[in-house]
């Protein structure tokens, strides 16, 4: 039975406890007195649809609450162990405590004795607990869910019905084993293809005694072979990429040589001709010829009339002339011969 119903900030109701006692109770009141308001918050709380405007202006949720006295072996009870639940009616003086929360942007949240649930299943649980008649309301006698429960009842055979769920409940169980125990057969004769196959093929391939170890030590020097083989490489590669390093440098380092030796080479292949100063400095490092400084006095002496000419001393006149007095003409002959070098 309905022990107590708590609401909380529902249509018009900011909050409302109201406790029931045994028997018949009855609310009366005018209309626009609440009474809708009362059936809305219960059936919600029951698991009836919600809705944004079932919460009062200015807040952010509502909440009805709703316990029921429920005896041992209800069928609520049944529902919350098939659901996995715990049912609290047994420790808790028999009491069932239906909770659903609704806020006011459409969402709802439900929950049966704390232990959150889904709306199906508070559904469920209200309609084993309470049947609603009105006028425009759903009635249990046209449910066709609830059509053989009351005919069992009116012939009195629910103890006959209960005998029959066990045994019902022990073939389901007998053949869920079985299901197993025909998939652990399958599995067996897997298990027994495939050693077959196995030993078949160890018999062909006719093992020895210490061929493990044998094959193990050849597989050792296999590997280390390869190794070598992995070093040997990678030492080619380093000598091969060293010598070409090699050569790229001495390349590069002979480059600016080169640009620096060409302008000599070229020279080398042809005949340079000394002419002006460098004969006349040649000519005046030879022996027994007077320097610059020599041919200064004996010039400025003659400008004074003190040392007669070359040719006034009887210098010979067939040469080209005297230096002294023409020092602009080059020196012929021996003297003033164009000298070729070659390098």
């Amino acid at each position: 039975m309905l022990a107590r119903l708590s609401i909380r900030d529902i249509v018009l109701i900011e909050r409302l406890d109201i406790e029931f006692s045994r028997g018949l109770a009855v609310l009366t009141g005018e209309t626009g007195a609440g009474k809708s308001i009362l059936l809305d918050a219960f059936a919600l709380a029951l698991g009836g649809r919600g809705d944004a405007g079932l919460v009062r202006h200015g807040v952010e949720q509502g909440q009805v609450t709703a316990v029921f006295d429920v005896p041992k072996g209800h069928p609520a009870a049944a529902i919350l162990s098939d659901n996995g639940l715990d049912d609290a009616s047994s420790e808790n003086s028999g009491e069932m405590i239906l909770r659903r929360v609704q806020l006011a942007d459409g969402r709802t949240r439900a929950f049966i004795n704390d232990q959150a649930v889904s709306v199906q299943t508070l559904k469920a649980v209200g309609s084993a607990l309470v049947e609603i008649h009105g006028q425009h309301d759903e009635r249990a006698l046209v449910d066709a869910s609830t059509h053989r429960r009351l005919l069992d009842a009116f012939a009195g055979l629910e103890k006959d019905v209960a005998a029959l769920e066990k045994l019902w409940e022990a073939r389901r169980a007998a053949n869920a084993l079985l299901e197993e125990h025909r998939a652990a057969m399958e599995r067996a004769a897997r298990e027994a293809d495939y050693l077959r196959h196995a030993a078949d093929e160890l018999k062909t391939l006719a093992p020895k005694d210490g061929e493990e170890t044998t094959l193990a030590e050849r597989r050792t020097t296999m590997m280390q072979g390869e190794k070598i083989a992995a070093d040997l490489r990678e030492a080619q590669a380093a000598v091969g990429g060293r010598a070409r390093r090699q050569a790229q440098r001495r390349g590069a380092a002979r480059r600016p040589v080169d640009l620096a030796l060409r302008p000599v080479r070229r020279a080398a292949r042809q005949p340079v001709r000394l002419h002006g100063a460098v004969a006349r400095r040649l000519r005046d490092r030879r022996p027994g010829h007077a320097g610059p400084r020599r041919r200064l006095e004996i010039r400025h002496r003659q400008r004074r009339g003190r040392v007669p000419p070359p040719h006034a001393r009887g210098a010979d006149r067939g040469r080209a002339g005297c230096r002294a007095c023409h020092p602009e003409r080059p020196a012929a002959g021996a003297d003033g011969a164009d000298l070729r070098l070659r390098l």
